[in-house]
């Protein structure tokens, strides 16, 4: 199990944990829960759920269908246990965190609670550059394109940018954001962030954020339709909920024709009631997450992430990423080989893998065994120039 310890540090007023730990084992119980194909190397794109999750699922859905006076009650407390789980993981308070359905529906509702100017990469995942263009109420300032480094964010402030929205990995490279570097830069500004690509196998300063935004179906492993946000009390303060719905105000079941007060903390986000399937999915995905601890689970990513980019260089191939900050996602090319033959050939040798942009992305779990190294590089031997 992994063991961790905190020390407060702090950034132009802004709190947040910097952790540090001592590693070890991986708990037998948590890798039992994963069946996955030996060559699944596609977790940046969906994470196959847990035993446990999808168990849980079934038994909630069972009793949806068997439905009784009590059972529409029961199945909403799903939301609070999942929401406790999400701010424990993020180093938030409770009433800091709102379930959403996907990563877009909460970084459209930061977009339109946002005034002023929002500085991004135009190279960000289309989830993260869509809401500031189409919400139309923050002025969007392109970054310059590639990597977002605290430099690159530097560069380009100025007294009219007052948020900054980044991933917490690059989806096309892996590359992974310095959230504590971009907190020091960025200063009493709004920094958002996408944590898709790492929440759950990433141990990250997330509390140094002002907005984390997280999908649960990749490295979460939840399935799809779950997620989070997390606001910090200056981005409660600053943005406006807009995006915000019936269940989102003070006595939302008292129906007496007025509108009421928008709610305290980040309930004043909610659209509506989640979906409590889903809010049990999410719930007990990031429970096995902290079973394993997510230290833990980043050394044994790390790992596999190294012995496949070995496999791709002695192919000849090139990775990417600035490996000095990888997450788990493995970008590569092979040179003089279309990134789609590569990706056929993988299918061929049994090996789950995206192929876009001129890139093959491979992306392993914790839960990926150290045979799934051997198919990448027996499929790119014989492509190897």
């Amino acid at each position: 199990m992994a063991t961790r310890t905190g020390v407060v540090c702090s950034a132009h007023g802004q709190s947040f944990v910097k952790v540090s730990q001592v590693v070890t084992s991986i708990p037998p119980s948590y890798l039992a829960q994963f069946r996955e194909p030996v060559g699944y190397l596609d977790f940046a794109r969906f994470g196959p759920p847990a035993h446990a999750v999808v168990e849980l699922t079934a038994r909630l859905a069972e009793r949806a269908m068997t439905a009784g006076p009590s059972t529409v009650d029961d199945l909403m407390r799903q939301e609070a246990r999942a929401e406790a789980a999400a701010a424990r993981l993020c180093g938030a308070g409770a009433g800091n965190v709102v379930l959403l359905p996907n990563t877009s529906t909460g970084l459209f509702g930061v977009a339109l609670g946002l005034a002023g100017e929002v500085a991004v990469s135009p190279a960000e995942f289309p989830a993260n550059t869509y809401p500031w263009v189409r919400a139309g109420r923050a002025r969007v300032r392109w970054l310059r394109p590639g990597p977002v480094t605290p430099e690159s964010v530097r560069d380009a402030l100025s007294d009219e940018v007052t948020a900054v929205s980044v991933s917490a990995v690059d989806f096309h490279t892996g590359y992974r954001a310095d959230l504590a570097a971009l907190r020091e830069v960025v200063g009493d500004r709004l920094l958002v962030v996408d944590g898709i690509q790492g929440f759950g196998v990433l141990d990250e300063p997330w509390s140094a954020a002002d907005v984390v935004v997280v999908g649960g179906q990749k490295w979460l492993r939840a399935g799809w339709s779950t997620g989070f946000a997390a606001l910090s009390d200056r981005a409660l303060d600053r943005l406006s909920p807009v995006l915000s719905g019936w269940t989102g105000v003070v006595d939302p079941g008292v129906f007496d024709g007025a509108p009421h007060p928008v709610a305290p903390g980040a309930a004043a986000w909610s659209v509506t009631n989640p979906n409590p399937i889903a809010a049990g999915a999410l719930a007990t995905a990031l429970e096995l997450v902290e079973s394993a601890g997510v230290p833990a689970l980043h050394e044994r990513i790390v790992e596999r992430s190294d012995e496949l980019a070995e496999a791709v260089r002695s192919a000849g191939g090139t990775v990417a990423a600035p490996w000095a900050r990888r997450a788990g996602i493995l970008s590569f090319t092979l040179p003089g080989v279309p990134a789609q033959v590569v990706g056929r050939a993988l299918a061929r040798a049994g090996v789950t893998a995206t192929a876009r942009s001129g890139r093959v992305r491979l992306s392993p779990h914790a839960s990926t065994k150290a045979e799934a190294v051997a198919l990448v590089a027996a499929a790119l031997r014989p492509l190897r120039g």
